[in-house]
């Protein structure tokens, strides 16, 4: 008996949505939101937000990047960059904080930006204390920033990541489907965005849709 034809799943881009009103809020993520909502009434001038990966760090990051004008960067380029031109708007936001190599470089920025009465958001997974940072002054410096928490998703916040993520990649998920994948993967924002690209793929390769017994199929025991 000839298979079913199978298509071939190209890699293609999906533009996922950073847009204020596609932030999913919940229990989770509400003091981080919060604090993104009530600048620039911050309890200090840098913020550390820490999460794990996929919580929405940069998704309130680019948030906060628009409402101040922020610039972004990665922290593992920081040593590489004109920092006083990153600070020309007044703001600016450190992704990956962690991967901070130059330290004198972070120093400087910390200090500058002290000077001139800018805003600094740094994006981490970890809290600045376990950042492998040595000099002294720097260590003491982030250790003293406000920490903002994001914590792994309910239930409901969890569906709705699923939801969230099909919707970016123009993939229509019933509730059955939906259900079934946020009951059989790993309860973390990461496991969602895996599950959701794979059940894409595997959708486009078959030639079937994003169906419940497809997704049966694909993370049964998974979890």
């Amino acid at each position: 008996m000839p298979l079913p034809p199978r298509q071939l799943a190209l890699a293609l881009d999906h533009a996922e949505s950073f847009a204020r009103e596609d932030f999913l809020s919940g229990l989770s993520n509400e003091s981080a939101l919060a604090l993104i909502d009530a600048w620039p009434d911050w309890p200090a001038r840098a913020i550390a937000l820490v999460g794990p990966e996929g919580s929405g760090k940069t998704h309130l990051a680019t948030i906060w990047a628009a409402a101040a004008g922020a610039r972004a960067v990665s922290g593992r380029t920081l040593g590489e960059i004109d920092i006083p031109a990153a600070l020309a708007t007044g703001a600016l936001v450190i992704e990956d904080a962690a991967a901070i190599a130059d330290e004198r470089a972070l120093f400087h920025l910390i200090n500058l930006a002290r000077e001139q009465g800018a805003f600094l958001l740094f994006t981490a997974r970890t809290t600045p204390s376990l950042w492998p940072l040595a000099l002294p002054d720097v260590v003491s410096r982030l250790r003293a920033l406000p920490v903002v928490m994001l914590q792994a998703p309910d239930d409901a916040m969890l569906r709705g990541v699923i939801v969230k993520l099909a919707a970016d990649r123009q993939l229509q998920l019933d509730e059955s489907v939906v259900g079934y994948i946020s009951t059989h993967i790993e309860r973390s924002f990461a496991a969602a965005r895996a599950a959701v690209i794979a059940l894409d793929k595997e959708a486009l390769r078959q030639g079937r849709p994003a169906s419940r017994a497809l997704a049966a199929e694909m993370f049964r025991g998974v979890g």
